[in-house]
């Protein structure tokens, strides 16, 4: 039995939910995000089939599910938008995703969709320039920030300015079992060296994306894996940290081009 979601962000109109135990089986930990303002709310990165009766139930507890605004996919991994025909087929939300990843989106949902509910996919994604924006969320205004080739080639995080809460997707994620904040920098590297090193393209990049969210307001980052950076000194660590990573085709030699024997 799941229990009861954790609440990262509350001031009465504005609410930050996480999920973090709803993953059974084989499947790898992961984390998904409920934010509601006034009459209308998003679910961030909601997952595939392990997640998708056990969310649907959990939210459905918190708002009218089918009355779910939007879905945010950060980009177009099976953890991520697996499940895309039923919460189609069962809320009215419209999909916010990569312009990338909009046009394939279609191989995810079954053709029933459109022969026996009416339903088109094309019609419900709002797909995403590179450049990122910004867009209302009852009296909220969030902002979809590009993450680029973090891992994925077109990938985008979700900043809310009033939580002060970025949404980092792979970015700072750990491969560990609980969503608990991290408390000792240094021994949580070793959670997550492993995965940076290979998902993420390259220091370029992680640079870039560091001198990036040093502009923003945040008190904390939130991955869609593992645990996350609370507090300015946290946040801190984890940037100095990213931007100097050597990583994806940094570590790329000619030896890991080879035809097998």
């Amino acid at each position: 039995m799941s229990r009861e979601p954790i609440v990262l962000f509350d001031n009465g109109t504005h609410q930050c939910l996480q999920f973090d135990d709803l993953v059974s089986g084989d499947g790898i930990q992961s984390n998904q995000f409920l934010i509601t303002n006034n009459n209308q709310s998003l679910l961030l990165d909601p997952g595939g089939d392990l997640t998708y009766t056990p969310l649907s139930l959990e939210i459905s507890k918190h708002i009218n599910f089918k009355d779910l605004s939007y879905i945010f996919a950060s980009h177009q991994d099976p953890d991520i938008i697996a499940a895309l025909d039923k919460w189609l087929l069962h809320t009215q939300a419209k999909v916010i995703t990569s312009k990338l990843w909009a046009r394939f989106l279609p191989h995810l949902t079954a053709g029933y969709l459109t022969i026996s509910h009416g339903i088109s996919t094309t019609d419900r994604v709002i797909a995403l320039p590179d450049g990122g924006a910004s867009f209302k969320l009852g009296e909220a205004r969030l902002k979809a920030i590009p993450a680029h080739f973090l891992h994925s080639v077109g990938n985008f995080q979700l900043y809310d300015p009033i939580s002060k809460i970025l949404f980092s997707g792979d970015m700072g994620a750990s491969l560990v079992e609980d969503a608990q904040p991290v408390t000792n920098f240094a021994e949580h590297i070793t959670h997550m060296e492993g995965f940076h090193r290979r998902y993420m393209v390259s220091h370029k990049v992680c640079k870039y994306w560091a001198n990036m969210v040093r502009t923003l307001d945040v008190d904390m980052i939130v991955p869609q894996h593992g645990r996350p950076f609370k507090g300015k000194e946290m946040i801190n660590q984890f940037l100095a940290w990213i931007e100097n990573l050597e990583c994806g085709i940094d570590l790329m030699t000619q030896e890991h081009f080879r035809v097998p024997n």
